[in-house]
């Protein structure tokens, strides 16, 4: 009896298990915690004949004085503890690392030349050939090297064991697998495997564990670390990442086709799991595929810090919240943008007339969105039209954005904000409706035990919250809203300023317009101590991504208030580092 093998495992194994899960709890959900219990239940179920029978076979042993002598199988617990521990460790690496990544964007229709919308992408099937040769000639390799019985025998149990599984998980993922950053692919391998390679030099050269010389070719990638040994742990974490690939692209299936996999389980069963990662990438719907790449694509552009607090959402949430807001942004983009009033008029008359569409109770009418929107839209803003997720948001917020719209039109004939309720009205129209459908979707998503008023409560207490981010964005942008034509304070608060508004425009610095932006912002921060206890009451997984999105907004406000603080070029601008301590510290509270 020994404790040689167990202090491998409290010297090297658990320290980076304790050290990856305090960095990740924070936005660990109940979804992460499925992958990671039933990828170590694979892990473990897989592993567990294989190395009995290695260890039976004498092809490795572990000597009686390092262990400590429990068995599971012939196998000794603290090796049964290591396919736990590092499954654990690299699907924590790999969950961190792939964690900013918006991974349907990744996803890509594949179709042959007899398909009848013709062929799309046909490269892909070349990869996924290739791979399928080498990884079956290397199986085929392998038994030959067992049938043989010498040098080669470990070599060959190693690869017989674990490629028939990266087969089948390339087979169904190869183009997952290769189109993501390598981030989310190739770092999550390295990292644990060169981490194992020192550890298992360690061990090997304190006899920890022994492999056999009969069975192995003598050959070292550095001293005391043997081939065979480093191919393993390649290959494991290999094995370990593949299967999350594979399971998050089950995932990114189930969440982005809805027509296939309408209204999917927070926490799908492997039936369906297994189901989507087996759906043909010719059947993925292509027309929202480009509709979710060209969301990601505008909100990097026209909202970091948004875009920062989108990476805390996960699964279909992240996806509707995405569409929403590219919607949001288009049509905000084509009335900003008209040539002229009249022309921002007609765009919000087609947005009405959108609407009215897709909120028919018809579906005869319902029938005709497509064709309205080709007719009617630009190209590049059609896909933000179409996949606005209106089963899952009330048509009265998005009345009311357009009603916003109307208003920002107004300052082309007189300011339209003379007194703070308009000041109130205008950013609930514009902000405090985007806030609301941002919760309207995390209650259609994610199952509550709370009562429909209590809900609508908690949705209201958004909507607040969403006038406060938007008292804070004018507060911001005051000479950059003065640059075109526009002054969002109050006429009166102007007056009692002893300001005009054509004044501002002309002139938005001074001691005088620091003090009206210092009220604007101590009205968002009352609006924000008033409404953020509400974010507490969400369902559990939207918790922490709503806090980040708020906090991330409400940490320009707290730049502008700096004393002596400067706006530049008309914004604040809050460092990427501060940004992502911000966030960190919110999803830890």
């Amino acid at each position: 009896m020994g404790f040689d093998y167990a202090l491998v495992h409290v010297k090297y194994t658990i320290p980076p298990a304790i050290l990856l899960t305090l960095l990740y709890r924070p936005l660990f959900t109940r979804l992460d915690l499925y992958k990671v219990v039933f990828l170590v239940s694979v892990a473990v179920l897989w592993t567990i004949p294989w190395d009995s029978y290695l260890i039976r076979t004498g092809i490795w042993s572990y000597p009686s004085h390092v262990i400590i002598g429990y068995k599971l199988f012939d196998i000794p617990l603290e090796e049964v503890f290591f396919f736990v521990i590092q499954t654990y460790n690299t699907s924590f690496l790999y969950l961190i690392l792939s964690k900013p990544t918006f991974q349907p964007e990744y996803l890509r229709v594949e179709r042959s030349r007899s398909h009848p919308r013709g062929p799309c992408n046909q490269h892909w099937l070349w990869y996924k050939r290739a791979g399928q040769f080498l990884l079956a000639a290397s199986i085929g390799w392998g038994w030959y090297r067992i049938a043989d019985n010498s040098l080669g025998t470990y070599t060959g149990l190693i690869i017989v064991w674990a490629v028939p599984v990266l087969l089948f998980l390339w087979s169904n993922a190869y183009q997952f697998i290769l189109s993501l950053p390598l981030t989310n692919t190739l770092l999550p391998i390295a990292i644990p495997t060169l981490y194992l390679w020192v550890v298992d030099t360690l061990a090997l050269k304190r006899g920890t564990w022994v492999i056999s010389t009969g069975t192995k070719y003598g050959v070292h990638l550095w001293d005391g670390l043997e081939i065979e040994e480093a191919l393993f742990f390649l290959l494991t974490n290999v094995l370990i990442v593949f299967g999350q690939l594979a399971f998050d692209k089950s995932l990114a299936v189930l969440y982005t086709f809805p027509k296939r996999f309408p209204d999917p389980a927070v926490l799908p069963s492997p039936h369906v799991l297994l189901k989507a990662l087996f759906t043909s990438a010719s059947q993925y719907d292509e027309a929202r595929l480009v509709g979710l790449q060209e969301a990601v694509i505008r909100l990097k552009r026209k909202s970091r810090s948004f875009y920062l607090a989108s990476s805390t959402f996960q699964g279909q949430l992240r996806s509707d919240l995405l569409l929403l807001y590219s919607f949001c942004r288009v049509a905000d983009d084509l009335v900003d943008n008209a040539s002229s009033a009249e022309n921002a008029q007609m765009w919000i008359a087609k947005l009405q007339q959108f609407l009215e569409l897709a909120y028919s109770d018809t579906d005869k009418v319902k029938s005709s969105i497509e064709n309205y929107v080709v007719d009617n839209f630009p190209p590049d803003t059609r896909s933000a039209l179409l996949h606005l997720p209106c089963s899952k948001v009330t048509r009265e917020p998005l009345q009311d954005l357009l009603r916003g719209f109307d208003m920002d039109l107004a300052f082309n004939t007189a300011p339209p904000i003379q007194a703070e309720g308009d000041l109130d009205v205008y950013a609930q129209r514009v902000a405090g409706t985007v806030a609301q459908m941002c919760n309207e979707l995390i209650f259609h998503i994610y199952h509550t035990e709370q009562r429909s008023e209590e809900q609508r409560r908690i949705i209201q207490a958004g909507n607040r919250m969403g006038i406060a981010l938007q008292y804070v964005n004018i507060a911001r942008d005051i000479a950059v809203d003065a640059g075109i034509g526009r002054v969002y304070i109050p006429v009166a608060w102007l007056k009692k300023a002893g300001r005009s508004y054509d004044s501002v425009l002309k002139v938005p610095q001074g001691a005088d317009i620091e003090d009206l932006r210092s009220r604007l912002l101590d009205k968002a921060f009352a609006l924000y101590e008033e409404a953020r206890g509400a974010i507490e009451e969400l369902p559990i997984e939207a918790r922490g991504p709503i806090r980040v999105a708020v906090e991330s907004y409400m940490e320009i406000g707290r730049v502008l208030r700096q004393k002596g603080y400067m706006v530049k070029a008309g914004r604040a601008t809050v460092p990427k580092w501060r940004r992502l301590g911000v966030a960190w510290k919110t999803l830890n509270q």
